[in-house]
């Protein structure tokens, strides 16, 4: 089944990577299924994927809550009639080293990158069993395999979803499933925006992410081609950074 018609569920679309990926979709003709916590942000994107011809719906969405990725899900079967794609893209960081005991930050990342995507497979799994196919694109990050100070615990959480993922993939070789994980490297997003406390460490980062990053469009390319595979093809992981990340 080509990308076009595909029905492709995304979390953390109002901003970054999810948006763009939400537009990029949309532009295939990929009906769109948004979520995230800002609706006043999904509402404008639903009608500005609609003003350019495409198809989109959204619901709030906070991917620590179980039953909100189950009414995203949900969402999708009742408008469309079924899910293709689940695209896990919210995620959150914090900044620091370890000593700092930031146990916060630390819990929020295990909440929102690893329990996120684990409510996610919960929602969507039964369907994709139902339905026969389904697949599973997680945005992790490169911050996985180049471990670097300061990064401990958002790299940890980034790498146990990508061991949960070859997990179900080992799990489902029956056909039914296809899984993909997305690294991306420095990306221009909102994601350091919140990273850290301090305001002089903060607007070194921002400089540093706006001089060194990516368009979040190139992310959406990469997720566009995996979705966009025939049915008997995983993509089963992918790394897209700047040709200048070291």
């Amino acid at each position: 089944m080509p990308i076009h018609g595909k029905i492709v569920a995304v979390t953390g679309a109002s901003s970054g990577i999810g948006e763009a990926t939400a537009r990029h979709l949309a532009s295939l003709g990929a009906p769109v299924v948004l979520g995230a916590r800002r609706t006043e942000r999904l509402e404008k994107l639903v009608a500005e994927i609609e003003a350019a011809g495409g198809t989109a719906t959204a619901a709030r969405v906070d991917v620590t809550e179980p039953g909100d990725l189950q009414t995203l899900v949900d969402l999708a079967v009742e408008r469309f009639g079924r899910l293709d794609v689940l695209v896990g893209n919210a995620g959150v960081t914090r900044i620091g080293p370890l000593a700092e005991l930031d146990v916060a930050g630390w819990s929020a990342m295990v909440d929102v990158n690893l329990k996120g995507v684990l409510h996610g497979i919960a929602a969507a799994l039964p369907v994709f069993r139902r339905q026969g196919s389904g697949h599973l694109v997680t945005v992790v990050s490169t911050s996985g395999l180049k471990i670097v100070p300061t990064q401990a615990v958002y790299a940890g959480t980034k790498n146990a979803v990508r061991t949960l993922l070859e997990a179900l993939r080992q799990e489902s070789t029956d056909g039914t499933l296809r899984t993909t994980s997305i690294s991306p490297g420095y990306v221009r997003t909102e994601l350091i925006d919140h990273a850290v406390d301090d305001p002089a460490v903060r607007e070194e980062a921002q400089r540093a992410m706006a001089t060194l990053g990516i368009d979040p469009l190139a992310v959406a390319r990469a997720i566009a081609f995996a979705v966009d595979q025939p049915d008997d093809v995983e993509i089963g992981d992918l790394t897209i950074r700047p040709t200048s990340q070291g």
